[in-house]
C-alpha cells in the first residue's frame, strides 16, 4: 500500500463519525443543530466528494450562543488566573495528541499539502501554550504615583467577544485568536468559515473535554450573510476579531458601529519582496517561491510581488522559472505533493481569471497560467513577467499560488512600486547593505518585514498590518491589549486640598 493510500484511509477514518452525523453547533456544552434545522453540505476540493453536512445557523442561533457566553462569563473572568492557565495547558495536550486526526482532517477539508498540516497542529497547541503562560500576568498594571495619589493601572477581560476565522489554515489561526481571548478571561463565541467547519468542530471538542466550562467557549456555524452578520451585530458582544479580505473587514465595521464594538482585522496582502542586485540569491530565490507557493499561495503574508533590480532581473527569473515548473502539484495527503487543490470552485474561478487579466493587460505567463484537467480545484503554479505596477495582477490581492514579477533601477523606484498598493501586511527585503535595510525598512508601508529571511514567526512579536491590511496587532502583550480593558485607579495619598464650591 502507498503512504497516499494508506493517507487516504486514515483520513476517511477520521471523518467517518462527520460524514455520518455531521457538524454541528456546540452552544453552552451542548452539541446541537441550527434551531431552524436548516443545514448545508461540505465537499472536498479534492474530488468534490462529500464530506458532511453543517449547521447552516441564523440569528437565533447566535443569540443562543451569544447568552451562553454573556452567563458564563463572570466565573471564567473570576477563576484564579493559575486554573485558567492549567485548562488551557491541558488543551494543548490533548492538540498534540490528537495531532495527526487534525492535520488529516485538514488536508481533506481545505486542499492543504500534508508538510505542512503536519506542523499546524502543534503550531496551535504552542499558541495555547504561549497564552497559558502568560495568563497569570494579563492584568498585571503599572504604578505611576503624583504628589497626591498613588496611581495604579490593570487590565479586565473585555467579556464576550466574537471571532471570525477563514478558511485558510483555519485550525491554526482559531488557536491564534480563541487562545489569548481564553487567557485574558474572556468568553468567545466561534463562527469559523464555512468552506473549512470540519477542525473548528474539533477544536471546540478538546477544548470541553480538557475541563472548560460549559458556554465558555461557543461553536456557531453558519454563513457570513447570515450567522456572521448576526454575531458582528449583537449588543452582547464586546468585540470582533476577524481574520479574512479587506471588503469583508470593512463591512464587519458598518455593522458593528451602532454597539460600538471593538474590532480586531487582519486583512489582505500584496506583499512585496524586493531584492537588490547585492543579495544572496540562492537564499532569496529560495525564500521567494516558499513564500508564494507554500500553503497553496492562499496566506495573507505570501510574497505575491517580485521586483528585481533589473541588473539580476533576468537571470533570476530564468532560475525562476525552473524551479516553479518543477514543483509537485497532487493530492494534499501524498507526503510529495508541494501545492494541493484550491479551497472552492469559487475561489478557484477568481484565481484562474487572473490568468487571461494578465495577458489582456499585456504580462507574460512564464510558468503555469493553467488547471489541470479532471476531478479537483487543482492549479499549476503560475508566474507573471513583463508585468507594470498598475496592472491589476500587481494590485489586487490573488491569493492562490500565483507570482507578479517588476523590476526596479533605483532604490527610489523600489520602494515607490512597493508601497504603491492599498495593502500593507508584510514585505520581505534582500540586500546586504545594512544601512540601505534600515533606510527602506523604514520607509516601507507594511506592518510586518523581514529582511534576508522567510516570514519567521516568533509569538511575543506583533503580528498585523496597515492601509488595506488590517486594524490592530496580535502576539504577546499586544493580543491582551485588544481582549482586555486598561482600568486606572488613584488613592489618595492624605488630605490633600480639594477646591471647594458653594461653600
Amino acid at each position: 500500500m502507498s503512504d497516499l493510500t494508506a493517507n487516504i484511509a486514515k483520513a476517511n477514518a477520521y471523518l467517518a463519525r462527520f460524514k455520518e452525523g455531521g457538524v454541528q453547533n456546540l452552544i453552552a456544552g451542548q452539541s446541537q443543530p441550527a434551531l431552524a434545522g436548516a443545514s448545508f453540505e461540505n465537499h472536498s476540493p479534492v474530488d468534490e466528494d462529500f464530506l458532511c453536512t453543517v449547521a447552516q445557523s441564523g440569528a437565533e442561533d447566535i443569540d443562543a450562543a451569544a447568552r451562553a457566553a454573556h452567563d458564563a462569563f463572570p466565573a471564567w473572568r473570576d477563576m484564579p488566573a493559575a486554573k485558567r492557565k492549567k485548562i488551557l495547558h491541558k488543551i494543548a495536550d490533548a492538540i498534540e495528541a490528537r495531532a495527526e486526526e487534525i492535520a488529516f482532517a485538514e488536508c481533506l477539508d481545505t486542499g492543504q499539502p500534508l508538510r505542512f498540516m503536519q506542523k499546524a497542529a502543534l503550531r496551535g497547541a504552542e499558541n495555547f501554550r504561549f497564552f497559558a503562560d502568560r495568563a497569570p500576568a494579563a492584568r498585571d498594571g503599572q504604578s505611576l504615583p503624583s504628589p497626591t495619589l498613588m496611581n495604579v493601572t490593570t487590565r479586565v477581560p473585555l467579556g464576550p467577544v466574537g471571532v471570525i476565522t477563514p478558511w485558510n489554515t483555519p485550525f491554526m489561526l482559531s488557536t491564534w485568536k480563541i487562545a489569548p481571548a481564553l487567557a485574558a478571561g474572556c468568553t468567545v463565541v466561534h463562527k469559523p468559515a464555512e468552506f473549512s467547519p470540519i477542525t473548528a468542530r474539533i477544536l471546540a471538542e478538546i477544548a470541553h473535554e480538557a475541563g472548560l466550562p460549559e458556554g465558555v467557549w461557543n461553536l456557531v456555524n453558519g454563513f457570513g450573510e447570515e450567522a456572521g452578520k448576526a454575531l458582528t451585530e449583537h449588543k452582547l458582544i464586546r468585540a470582533i476579531a476577524f481574520v479574512g479580505e479587506s471588503k469583508t473587514g470593512s463591512m464587519i465595521m458598518r455593522q458593528g458601529a451602532e454597539s460600538l464594538k471593538r474590532v480586531h482585522f487582519e486583512l489582505g496582502g500584496k506583499n512585496p519582496v524586493i531584492v537588490f542586485d547585492d543579495a544572496d540569491l540562492e537564499r532569496a530565490l529560495d525564500a521567494a517561491i516558499f513564500m508564494i507557493y507554500s500553503l497553496n499561495g492562499e496566506r495573507c503574508t505570501s510574497s505575491s510581488r517580485l521586483l528585481l533590480h533589473r541588473s539580476i532581473a533576468g537571470a533570476f527569473i530564468d532560475r525562476l522559472v525552473a524551479r516553479v515548473n518543477n514543483i509537485k502539484v497532487g493530492h494534499p495527503l501524498d507526503p510529495n505533493t508541494e501545492i494541493g487543490p484550491l479551497i472552492h470552485k469559487e475561489h478557484f474561478d477568481k484565481v484562474c481569471s487572473y490568468f487571461q487579466i494578465a495577458q489582456k493587460d499585456g504580462a507574460t505567463i512564464a510558468a503555469g497560467g493553467k488547471a489541470p484537467q479532471g476531478k479537483g480545484h487543482y492549479v499549476q503554479p503560475t508566474l507573471f513577467t513583463n508585468a507594470t505596477p498598475d496592472m491589476r495582477i500587481a494590485q489586487e490581492e490573488i491569493f492562490g499560488p500565483v507570482l507578479t514579477t517588476l523590476t526596479f533601477e533605483s532604490e527610489e523606484e523600489a520602494l515607490e512600486v512597493a508601497n504603491g498598493t492599498d495593502y500593507g501586511l508584510t514585505a520581505y527585503v534582500w540586500t546586504q547593505d545594512i544601512t540601505r535595510a534600515m533606510r527602506f525598512t523604514g520607509a516601507l508601508e507594511a506592518g510586518m518585514i523581514w529582511v534576508n529571511s522567510e516570514n519567521v514567526r516568533h509569538l511575543p512579536t506583533p503580528f498585523g498590518g496597515v492601509k488595506a491590511s488590517g486594524i490592530g496587532r496580535d502576539g504577546g502583550d499586544w493580543s491582551f491589549e485588544f481582549y482586555m480593558e486598561q482600568k486606572h485607579i488613584g488613592f489618595a495619598l492624605g488630605a490633600h486640598k480639594i477646591p471647594r464650591l458653594g461653600a
